[in-house]
């Protein structure tokens, strides 16, 4: 009876374990991207094309060192300039962070729209680049350029699937990517079901959109007080940096130890506050 109990804990602590640390993922052939990849798709999920990861990268090495530079030289003490220079270092990335996701929630509104304006294209029995191509001059605004450029390169060297690929990697989104992955095999295989199913596409998105819409609008106000909570201690020292006799006290081998506690715990909750809170984003999968 013992060793049968001992078996259903050891199993239950096991089942417990894996809840939490998930299944085992299996090496595929494809490598997982590097930074410079990562900060690449998140550019163009952005929208910013005349920037690349390098400059990125330097913009915050060059705002963070400018802004412990200042720091250091109004409150004389390392560690809160060291502070308020990662901070800001992290203030561009912030930035382009904020557009993508900014940038996301627009296309999720314009999407239906492309949808339908191919859909119909296709009915009207232009072909597939054609219908593309149409989305750069008669498409909603913030999409127009991809496929302008879409355009722009299937004259330039007529290969269709080298150009959809560029698309994919200039909209860098994932309800594109299944767009231009359901074009490619409608022209490689043929599909006649084709207009049906962007059709069934757009009244998903839009049922989405209008789902997401609420969420966001209710979970914001919570989010905003979470952001403001985790700020205010920073802006309070901030301000003490103008007293030099009250910001020295910082200046220690202590002082250090309470910013870096401080900045770590305020990280893990800010993270922890995003993981509660967030939706469940889709992912890339047809890159």
């Amino acid at each position: 009876m013992g060793a049968l109990l001992g078996l259903m804990f050891g199993l239950g602590l096991v089942l417990i374990i894996r809840t939490f640390t998930g299944p085992i993922r299996r090496s595929t052939s494809r490598s997982e991207p590097t930074v410079g990849e990562r900060l690449e798709e998140l550019l163009a999920q952005a929208g910013i094309e005349a920037v690349t990861p390098g400059q990125l990268v330097g913009t915050c090495i060059g705002t963070g060192s400018f802004v412990m530079l200042c720091m250091f030289i109004v409150s004389r003490a390392f560690p809160v300039a060291l502070a308020f220079g990662l901070i800001a270092a992290y203030g561009p990335l912030a930035l382009v962070r904020y557009r993508a996701r900014s940038r996301r929630q627009e296309l999720r509104e314009l999407w239906p729209d492309v949808v339908d304006n191919l859909a119909s294209s296709v009915r009207a029995g232009l072909s597939l680049a054609e219908a593309l191509a149409q989305i750069g001059t008669r498409g909603p605004e913030p999409l127009r350029r991809p496929f302008q450029r879409f355009a722009e390169d299937y004259r330039a060297t007529g290969r269709f699937g080298e150009c959809l690929d560029q698309l994919k990697r200039n909209l860098a989104d994932p309800v594109g990517d299944r767009i231009v992955e359901s074009l490619r095999i409608a022209r490689d295989v043929g599909g006649s079901d084709l207009g049906r199913l962007l059709r069934t596409l757009s009244t998903f998105l839009r049922e989405d959109a209008r789902t997401r819409a609420e969420l966001e609008a209710r979970q914001s106000w919570s989010i905003n007080g979470a952001r403001l909570a985790i700020a205010a201690p920073w802006l309070v020292l901030a301000f003490m940096s103008f007293q030099r006799e009250i910001i020295a006290r910082y200046n220690s081998p202590l002082g250090f130890a309470v910013l870096a506690i401080g900045g770590v715990v305020c990280v893990i909750a800010y993270r922890l506050m995003l993981r509660i809170a967030r939706l469940p984003e889709e992912e890339r999968v047809l890159r």
